[in-house]
């Protein structure tokens, strides 16, 4: 069970946040998700749909932050990610597409 949460947009739309493990061939330490999407239910499924497939969301312990609704919201996937501040030195670092992290998962050792 991943920590997070989300929050409900004025248009409707929902903006679902959750700390995950990093994959193993992509590094160590947790990563912070962010997904864009209709409902929360579509928002896993996106999730769930790229492999990452036992993501569940219980509760609301997390909600993304004002920053990272903006970023996620302009960003043309919907889809973000980066380390989960203040675990990593890296505490700055900035949003990354998703797809680079399931292309590091992916890439062989």
């Amino acid at each position: 069970m991943a920590a997070g949460g989300f929050c409900k947009l004025p248009n409707g739309t929902v903006v679902v946040a959750l700390n995950l493990p990093r994959p193993l061939a992509a590094g160590s330490g947790p990563v912070r998700v962010l997904v864009h999407a209709h409902n929360r239910a579509r928002a896993l499924t996106r999730l769930r749909n790229l492999g990452l497939r036992a993501v569940y969301l219980r509760g609301n312990g997390q909600p993304p932050t004002p920053d990272e609704i903006t970023a996620v919201l302009h960003h043309p996937d919907g889809l973000i990610w980066r380390a989960v501040p203040g675990v990593d030195a890296l505490a700055s670092e900035l949003w990354h597409p998703i797809r680079t992290l399931i292309r590091r998962a992916a890439a062989p050792l």
